[in-house]
């Protein structure tokens, strides 16, 4: 899932939930805006709001939030109860606590704990039975909407630092880079995403009022990443894309246009887990896989266009970033 659309491996998640129980999926796709036969074609995608829609009418035709995927139905409400009881908890840590507390109250088949350790907190899914694993879309969806609700509850992105999945690479295993993280290890003990303990002490900045605009909103206010707006790691990334890399101000500059001293704005971007760095590495990542689809730029321009002095150092970054030469990255996703 990016900003405006959606994989279709997803949408084959929750179509093979409405299968599973003997019904039909073809009028729930239509009536959500999705044609059915997308589901052949591997590298669709839908938007975010026709997924939202499908995620909806889905549940509310199953009267189940977890779309028949524990042996006890989560049914609809559910939900908005977890997020009540998160949202008047002192903490993010005690609000994940309360979360997944609940969670494990209604499920059957399905274990969720939040534990942490050593400096590092992490959320754990994995099946009660080990004999009985869980579909890829059950730990998708619980990991998605327990991020998407921490993120919100907190009003910053909670960035992960490592994800592991306890099942092997899925053909959407692209997608977890935009998801969860750059690090995945997938045939794992155990599925975990990973992130600062430091950040259970965040307070939590939502009540009960904001909270019923959230859940009116959801799933979609979750699907895409909690981003604040005000924030010092969006007012930076959007100062950022207003020009190429080859022309991104010193950090210096960057405080100065956004109007705060240089160590204010370290501060923040450090409070919000997003380096200043990091934040340039992630865009030009992100430029750089949109250049590549274009065929019209080899790959040295496309080095030359992100800054890069050498092509090989574009070489390395890219192989850094995701495991792949940008040839190879390039020949997986055609234009």
């Amino acid at each position: 899932m990016d900003k405006d659309s959606v994989s279709i491996h997803f949408v084959s998640g929750i179509a093979a939930c409405v299968t599973n129980r003997g019904l039909a999926v073809e009028p729930v796709l239509r009536k959500a805006g999705i044609a059915p036969a997308l589901l052949a074609d591997p590298l669709a995608r839908v938007s975010v709001p026709a997924y939202g829609s499908l995620l909806r009418q889905v549940a509310q035709l199953l009267d189940d939030e977890f779309f028949g995927m524990d042996s006890r139905r989560m049914k609809l409400g559910s939900f908005s109860m977890l997020c009540l009881l998160a949202v008047g908890a002192r903490n993010l840590g005690r609000a994940l606590q309360r979360l997944t507390h609940g969670y494990r109250a209604l499920f059957d088949d399905v274990h969720v704990a939040l534990c942490h350790g050593d400096g590092m907190a992490w959320l754990e899914v994995r099946p009660l039975n080990p004999a009985r694993p869980l579909p890829v879309f059950a730990y998708e969806t619980l990991l998605v909407y327990i991020h998407g609700l921490a993120c919100w509850l907190v009003r910053q992105r909670i960035p992960i630092l490592a994800a592991d999945f306890a099942y092997a690479e899925p053909p959407q295993a692209d997608e977890y880079f935009l998801l969860y993280s750059s690090i995945l290890r997938f045939n794992q003990p155990a599925t975990r995403l990973w992130f600062d303990a430091k950040r259970l002490s965040l307070p939590v900045q939502q009540d009960e009022r904001s909270a019923r605009l959230f859940l009116n909103q959801a799933p979609d206010s979750f699907l895409v990443k909690y981003k604040n707006p005000d924030s010092y790691s969006q007012r930076v990334r959007s100062l950022l894309r207003q020009c190429p890399p080859t022309e991104w101000p010193a950090f210096e500059a960057v405080a100065q246009q956004l109007r705060c001293s240089p160590a204010t704005l370290r501060r923040g971007l450090r409070q919000e887990g997003r380096p200043f760095q990091a934040m340039k590495d992630q865009l030009r990542q992100e430029l750089a896989m949109a250049a590549l689809v274009d065929d019209g730029h080899s790959i040295t321009e496309v080095a030359a266009m992100l800054g890069f002095a050498e092509p090989s150092a574009f070489q390395r970054a890219f192989r850094k970033w995701t495991g792949l030469s940008p040839g190879a990255w390039r020949a997986m996703h055609p234009g």
